[in-house]
């Protein structure tokens, strides 16, 4: 039985891809680096429609189903780790609503991130998550997966704005759930349960977002620290200040000495920490709280105290922090990415623990992450080089 023909005939030719089509490696691997694991069949959905038929035709024949949308997560969900069919969403890209008076818009799951932003913008909205993949993740993955970002310290991850969903369950049951009102207190949160359920609950075909106004001015500062020590010391004193800025990220000194370079002139030479500082809202209030940020920090040694005077300096501070992972990967091409969060009074401290850590074992340790709510990327640098790696570990560095 030939899965992939069993399609075409539901979807289409152009709409499948079958093994031994080149173009099937692209479904066997995402960002996280493992993989290959070629799928029997990719099935390049365009509708609820054909969603159902791909999920009823995998059900009678006992294939499994991997659901997936733009393939930019880091753990491997969207691997066929079990081969059968890959259902992927990318072609669902249409915003279908954009409401100023509910403040929601209504999206499919292909949709990039960051053209909702900009679609938002447009009309005076926004939505705040943020991922570091935003030009190229998609909206369902992002709910799938629960996606945070630099944002989410001052208004929370995806979850914290999807208002309802349209999912496809496992028999091909089309459910619509939630609601479109910003306030529902009554009846059982399944939304709650979907959102962060990378596809094992069912495939979503449309979210309904929960957006706000956008804000009227936002400020960038990149301030830079003799030690990592002295960055994190300095971030927790300014939550205690009571400041909310929308975004507060951290940069340790390996991730400084690889980003460096891609980032001219603007972080210091003898810069061993950064942090960039973002705050929004009154453009007056902004000026105020952004001359007590300068003060604190310099109180806790700040070398440098680099004000973004324009939107082309603010965006090449965001590049530069967006830039480390994979500057990063380039120099070392096997490291391994760690995740972690702890409370945010403990992020000092825990960055000292690492930095015990690598020393008691010899490892080169990169820390960088979102500060604010103490969550950070932890990198274990191999030192392996390139040329040493083998076919297998290439052609998974390169894709």
């Amino acid at each position: 039985m030939d899965i992939a023909e069993l399609l075409r005939k539901d979807l289409g030719t152009e709409n499948v891809l079958a093994r031994g089509d080149g173009r099937v490696h692209d479904y066997s691997v995402d960002e996280s680096g493992l993989g290959p694991y070629p799928p029997d069949a990719v099935a390049l959905c365009q509708n609820n429609e054909e969603i159902v038929k791909v999920i009823r035709r995998c059900a009678e024949n006992n294939i499994p189903v991997t659901p997936r949308g733009a393939g930019s997560g880091k753990v491997g969900g969207a691997l066929p780790v079990r081969g059968g069919v890959v259902l992927s969403t990318e072609k669902m890209q249409t915003i279908q609503e954009i409401n100023q008076d509910d403040f929601l818009t209504v999206v499919q799951p292909g949709v990039i991130t960051g053209d909702i932003d900009k679609a938002l913008a447009s009309e005076n909205l926004f939505y705040p998550p943020d991922p570091a993949s935003l030009e190229y993740c998609s909206i369902g993955g992002n709910v799938a997966c629960n996606a945070g970002g630099p944002r989410a310290f001052k208004y929370g991850v995806t979850k914290d704005h999807v208002l309802g969903l349209e999912v496809i369950l496992a028999n091909g049951e089309s459910l619509r759930i939630g609601r479109r009102t910003s306030k529902g207190v009554s009846g059982y949160d399944l939304v709650s349960h979907f959102v962060g359920s990378e596809g094992t609950f069912g495939i979503i075909t449309e979210v309904t977002l929960k957006c706000l106004p956008k804000p009227p001015a936002k400020m960038t500062a990149l301030a830079h620290f003799p030690s990592l020590d002295k960055a994190g010391d300095a971030i927790n004193a300014l939550l205690r200040l009571g400041v909310r800025p929308r975004a507060l990220e951290l940069m340790g000194p390996v991730a400084l000495t690889h980003v460096r370079p891609h980032a001219p002139n603007l972080i210091a030479k003898d810069a061993m920490s950064a942090a960039l500082i973002e705050l929004d809202g009154n453009i007056n209030t902004l000026e105020n709280e952004m001359v007590t940020i300068e003060s604190l920090c310099e109180s806790f040694g700040c070398q440098r105290f680099l004000l973004a005077m324009d939107e082309k300096q603010r965006r090449a501070m965001w590049n530069a922090r967006r830039n480390i992972s994979g500057a990063l990967k380039q120099a070392f091409p096997t490291k391994i990415s760690e995740d972690i969060c702890v409370p945010r009074g403990k992020m000092t401290e825990m960055i000292r623990r690492i930095h015990a850590i690598g020393k008691n074992h010899d490892l080169h340790m990169a820390n960088y992450g979102h500060a604010g709510d103490g969550n950070l990327h932890v990198n274990i640098l191999n030192e392996r080089p390139r040329e040493e790696l083998s076919p297998k570990e290439h052609s998974n560095i390169e894709n």
